[in-house]
């Protein structure tokens, strides 16, 4: 595909696969396709390795951050499991949000906290809401150490977001899909991948080894979870789309 912007006749020229296009620069088709490549040029120039939240590193796309908070304050869920923790950015997020909204804990697995990251996110003021569990998050005695700590009738929200491989992901949605409760999302984050094994640090397996295709393969088999992308909660553009690192990832849990 080629792109040119002409900025002087406020136009975008397409070229992709001998078929050419012009679409007005500022229009609704043209921040879709530019989106697309400026998550692409990002994700390359690790754009999300560049923000913290309440002083901890938050490795995500900020929409992504944003969508999922509205989530959260529409659900109000008990638990959110997060496995992956990294530097534990998100686990601070979420917990923030929690406290924001009045109830709320959150549980971080990951199979090897690095002690810096385990001493910061203890140290850190929220810590009381946060439960870290070390352990693959695809191993028994993990995820059933994740169920001994949740209480009967609570509201809960997975987020994957450890190892993106396709046969791991679809591993933990088969694992944590009997957690999230019935209204509430399972959601396998990162399926940027499928559009990023061309980039200067992608691999060219992940054109199908990704978790967008291992959350449709997971759909496609069950009938308790739909792919469903919440719907924004306030629009005055005309856009409709995420500009998103996690597409196909919200998978909706819809009967028990």
């Amino acid at each position: 595909m080629k792109i040119t912007i002409d900025s002087e006749k406020s136009n975008v020229f397409i070229e992709d696969n001998g078929q050419n296009q012009t679409i007005p620069l500022y229009s609704k088709e043209s921040f879709e396709q530019l989106s697309r490549w400026w998550l692409k040029v990002g994700w390359n120039q690790k754009y999300p390795y560049t923000f913290t939240w309440l002083g901890r590193p938050v490795i995500q796309f900020p929409e992504d951050l944003l969508r999922i908070q509205e989530v959260i304050y529409e659900i109000k869920p008990d638990v959110i499991i997060e496995t992956g923790v990294a530097h534990g950015g998100s686990l601070i997020f979420y917990a923030s949000l929690c406290q924001l909204i009045g109830k709320g804990r959150v549980i971080g697995v990951e199979i090897e906290i690095r002690e810096h990251n385990r001493a910061a996110i203890q140290a850190h003021p929220l810590a009381r809401l946060i439960e870290l569990i070390q352990g693959s998050s695809i191993d028994g005695k993990t995820v059933d150490k994740v169920r001994s700590l949740i209480r009967p009738g609570e509201t809960v929200l997975a987020i994957l977001d450890s190892c993106h491989e396709k046969e791991h992901v679809l591993k933990e949605l088969e694992a944590y899909s009997s957690l999230v409760t019935v209204g509430s999302y399972l959601v396998a984050t990162d399926g940027i991948m499928k559009d990023l094994y061309d980039t200067p640090r992608g691999k060219s397996d992940w054109s199908w080894n990704n978790p967008t295709d291992a959350a449709k393969e997971f759909a496609d088999k069950r009938k308790d979870f739909i792919l469903q992308t919440p719907a924004w909660k306030f629009n005055e553009a005309e856009l409709d789309r995420n500009i998103t690192c996690w597409p196909g990832a919200w998978l909706k849990k819809i009967h028990a």
